[in-house]
């Protein structure tokens, strides 16, 4: 299994903000303590074509002002080139997956909540939306995506919709941050789950969708992997413990479909030791 890292994505953050360097600073180097057969790789630098498959030229002009997005989503310095870095290593994974290596980008900052033409909840580029359209663009005909984490993808939602050749699952609490993804349609899943919902009713749903993914026979399957539904995640009100991320990890690794997963989001102090049980269980380490 191939980790896609680069120590420039930790070179961003503000004071008390969730989606911190922290996040890689601490997983990194326990990753490479716990799991050292992984073989790591550094990201590229996303151009416009890929990104203009799912953005508009203003919103990536958008990206080099200063002027904060909403006040989760600042305009950092460089944050254009972060989320440029975030988006090449979607792709370098999505690459990775279809040439038979799984791959797992572990990079700042997360992407699903952006849209087409918006950055917002600490989102600026949708990378998995760019590598699902790319994957398109590039000899696959179906690709699904399967999003467990603790927020809607509405930005992925957005993107995708109408697109038959996509088919996007979301699992995600509501109530909730960003307040969407009630209704399943056209090529859009959506199963909410209440706040201090189970863990094990919570993993059977997420389960559902990646069964109702995998029939779609996809060439290729995306992960928005967010480890927020943790239940002792800051943001959040779910109850998965770390032994349902080992889960699905293993449901990763017993499907005939090439997988690439991307880091979206988790801010829990225990983010190291949740996507390591992740990886071991896709891994079968």
């Amino acid at each position: 299994m191939k980790i896609i890292f680069d120590e420039a994505s930790t070179r961003y953050g503000g004071d008390g903000h969730p989606e911190r360097p922290q996040r890689l600073l601490e997983t990194v180097p326990h990753l490479r303590k716990v799991l050292p057969q992984l073989a790591w790789e550094s990201p590229f630098i996303a151009e416009d074509k890929p990104l203009l498959l799912a953005h508009d030229p203003e919103h990536l002009a958008e990206l080099h002002g200063s002027v904060d997005f909403d006040s989760d989503t600042p305009a950092y310095p460089g944050i254009d080139q972060h989320a440029r870095r975030a988006a090449g290593g979607a792709l370098l994974a999505m690459e990775s997956a279809r040439k038979g290596e799984p791959a797992f980008s572990l990079l700042r900052p997360p992407g699903h909540h952006a849209t087409r033409n918006r950055a917002m909840g600490f989102c600026y580029l949708n990378s998995v939306a760019v590598a699902a359209l790319s994957a398109l663009n590039h000899g696959c005909e179906r690709v699904a995506i399967w999003d467990f984490d603790a927020h809607h993808g509405n930005g992925t939602e957005a993107i995708v919709t109408g697109n038959q050749r996509i088919l996007f699952a979301s699992i995600h609490q509501f109530p909730g941050y960003p307040g969407t993804g009630t209704q399943s349609f056209q090529n859009i899943v959506n199963l909410p789950v209440p706040p201090m919902t189970d863990g094990e009713a919570h993993a059977a749903k997420i389960k559902e969708a990646l069964d109702r993914l995998v029939a779609f026979r996809p060439d290729l399957l995306l992960v928005s992997a967010g480890f927020d539904a943790y239940v002792n995640d800051p943001l959040t009100n779910l109850r998965l413990e770390t032994e349902h991320f080992h889960q699905f990890g293993t449901w990763l690794r017993e499907i005939d479909i090439p997988v690439a997963a991307i880091l979206e989001g988790g801010y829990s102090d225990e983010l190291p030791w949740l996507i390591e049980s992740f990886i071991r269980g896709w891994s079968a380490d």
